[in-house]
């Protein structure tokens, strides 16, 4: 019997729905989602596995002109991706302009593996539109297979990964078949917290913003937690807490009944707010969170 495998790199820009996507064709939510560009800062891995293949997802931060050393960061990964993919899935959306990264289109025309492209938010389009947007990027990227999605109402979406198959190459399993992801339970809370800021504030700071685990103590009743949320000011500091600590308490309480459902287990969250000034551009804090 042949077995295929291989990585599914998936690269988009901000606020396409890459996320959503990657989610849904997993099948469980590992890449967080707001409506906020930026919200994907590493490169997440979702596995699925089959009777005779086994498909690792990769979602890569969303495509940005740097600003920081954070962004330099980001943006490694993206180009990482177009390297060491079987497969890339581009994801675009019905009303964004194809000429956004000219330079990676460049990459989608020579890139030696398959390139699909996956056309997303149908649900925001008529079929008319849909069909000159799909041959706008048949013209771009001929080589390309074209599919019309929504993550969101899952229109397609089977469509979609039976095409993934299609052009799946023969080769072993990189990862046992129980495996969800590459990444630890610690990574998911930090995530799960930084999605609440990113909900509950606005402007910069959630940007601003980093989460890292203090201490992760599993017990037989309770996984007791405590983070450290890392801000640029002291500013920022005041805000994210709130008066009386009503902000901080309100982005707790969110983040842990995530993290229970997810971990499957009850949990104590502790939230401390301390200022990293300019984190996102000194290299040492950067390392030690993890970029």
């Amino acid at each position: 019997m042949t077995y295929q495998s291989g990585f599914v790199n998936i690269i988009g820009n901000p606020n396409v729905g890459k996320s959503t996507l990657m989610n849904e064709l997993v099948g469980e939510k590992l890449s967080i989602i707001t409506s906020k560009a930026q919200t994907t800062r590493h490169r997440i891995l979702g596995i699925v596995n089959g009777e005779n293949f086994q498909i690792v997802f990769s979602d890569t931060p969303g495509i940005v002109k740097p600003v920081y050393k954070l962004h330099d960061s980001m943006m490694r990964l993206v180009r990482t991706a177009f390297t060491d993919a079987d497969i890339i899935l581009y994801v675009t959306d019905v009303v964004e302009t194809y000429d956004k990264n000219n330079h990676f289109l460049e990459k989608l025309k020579k890139s030696r593996v398959p390139v699909i492209v996956a056309i997303n938010k149908t649900d925001l389009s008529t079929r008319e539109a849909l069909e000159l947007r799909a041959a706008e990027w048949k013209t771009l990227v001929p080589k390309a297979a074209t599919v019309a999605v929504s993550a969101l109402y899952r229109q397609n979406l089977t469509l979609l990964f039976d095409l993934i198959l299609e052009k799946l190459p023969e080769g072993p399993v990189y990862y046992p078949d129980d495996s969800l992801t590459d990444k630890p339970e610690r990574f998911f809370v930090t995530e799960i917290v930084r999605e609440k800021i990113f909900r509950n504030y606005r402007k910069e700071i959630p940007y601003s913003c980093e989460v890292v685990i203090d201490t992760f103590r599993e017990a037989e009743d309770m996984i007791r937690i405590n983070a450290i949320i890392y801000v640029i000011r002291e500013s920022q500091k005041g805000i994210l807490i709130g008066h009386q600590g009503e902000m901080l308490k309100k982005t707790g309480i969110q983040s842990r009944t995530d993290i229970e459902k997810f971990l499957g287990k009850k949990v104590y969250l502790g939230l401390q707010v301390k200022v990293a000034t300019d984190w996102r551009n000194n290299e040492k804090l950067l390392k030690r969170f993890g970029y």
